[in-house]
């Protein structure tokens, strides 16, 4: 239903919180995110060398930490709202280096699946290790996270984390297959959004307001604003794709395309440019199809409809988080839908 808005309405959208005065997410979260890495490498302990040399380059402390930031805010956020605590629970701190640890494995996992020689402007383990040892480094990654999980000791938050292990695998494999049914590719694309990106932001919101709040309404907030703002994110992403240069991105540039990938700004483009489609069924595999492709997306409006739709996921993302008690934290949390619309890398 957003394939034909009108981009005249942007600006109004874009400035979503700029007027209010919000504490800085990241530094609001620095003090829960305090050794984060090195508690992640701690779960890593392993007697093989290698494992560990392939460990510790990944999990080297430069990344953002984007994933456990929101996470320890929206703890906060949830214990302020029950009974005003301001203190972040052991278990709950737990659920953000668990989803870093997930998140990490998708990563070397979908590196291998895609063949990618570079990430966050670095080689990728398979580039170095090669593909075998990356797959099975993303695979401990992942069994380390799921022993981590399972010493919190609680099945509901087991239950909400697992199911991220299953969206990651059933997303990957939405994006092998594509939709030769026009009006079925943009809700193909929005569920394989969700189920690689979101899903794994909604469920550790969702895991964490469990822990630290009684109250299903609470746990519903927290899960409908991490989904909206992780698909946010991924729409975004899906924009630098097109617009960011190769060395701000930390990875190339049209490496959708060049996966055969059909994003946002292309099924946007082809409503437009119609000659697309032959294109994306057959994933831009013939010569010159991606540069054809790259140009008419420039030439469209898709970068314009995916950013407008990205502030649509974001409005829904402040909607949901206004209906938690007045805190920093929240607000911070507000804040950071506004950083998701305007980053460059």
């Amino acid at each position: 239903r957003f394939h034909h808005t009108s981009t005249s309405h942007l600006c109004s959208c874009s400035k979503t919180v700029s007027d209010e005065k919000y504490q800085d997410p990241f530094q609001l979260g620095r003090k829960d995110l305090k050794n984060l890495y090195e508690d992640i490498k701690k779960e890593l302990l392993v007697s093989a060398a290698e494992f560990k040399e392939m460990c510790d380059y990944y999990f080297d402390g430069k990344g953002k930490a984007f994933r456990p930031m929101i996470v320890v805010l929206m703890a906060r956020a949830c214990n302020i709202h029950h009974n005003n605590s301001k203190e972040v629970q052991a278990s709950q701190r737990s659920v953000a280096i668990i989803a870093e640890m997930i998140h990490t494995a998708s990563l070397v996992h979908d590196d291998v699946i895609d063949d990618a020689n570079s990430r966050r402007g670095k080689r990728t383990l398979n580039q170095i290790w090669g593909e075998r040892k990356a797959v099975l480094a993303g695979d401990f990654i992942l069994s380390a996270a799921s022993v981590a999980l399972a010493r919190i000791g609680n099945t509901a938050i087991i239950s909400v984390l697992t199911q991220v292990i299953e969206d990651l695998v059933r997303g990957e494999f939405l994006q092998l297959g594509s939709k030769e049914n026009e009006n079925e590719r943009f809700a193909h694309y929005l569920e394989k959004t969700f189920k690689k990106t979101a899903s794994l932001i909604a469920n550790s919101c969702k895991a964490v307001s469990i822990l630290g709040c009684p109250d299903p309404k609470v746990h519903e907030i927290a899960y409908q604003y991490g989904k909206n703002v992780g698909i946010a994110f991924q729409l975004i992403d899906d924009v630098l794709d097109f617009t960011s240069c190769a060395e701000r991105l930390g990875k190339p540039t049209a490496a959708d395309l060049k996966l055969g990938l059909a994003t946002g700004p292309v099924l946007f483009a082809c409503q437009q440019f119609p000659e697309m489609n032959a294109m994306i069924m057959r994933r831009f595999s013939k010569p010159g199809d991606v540069e054809r492709a790259w140009k008419y997306v420039l030439q469209s409006d898709g970068v314009q409809q995916t950013t407008y739709l990205a502030q649509r996921y974001c409005h829904a993302a402040t909607r949901e988080i206004r209906k938690l008690r007045p805190s920093p934290e929240r607000d911070a949390l507000i804040h950071l839908t506004e950083m998701v619309l305007l980053r460059d890398k």
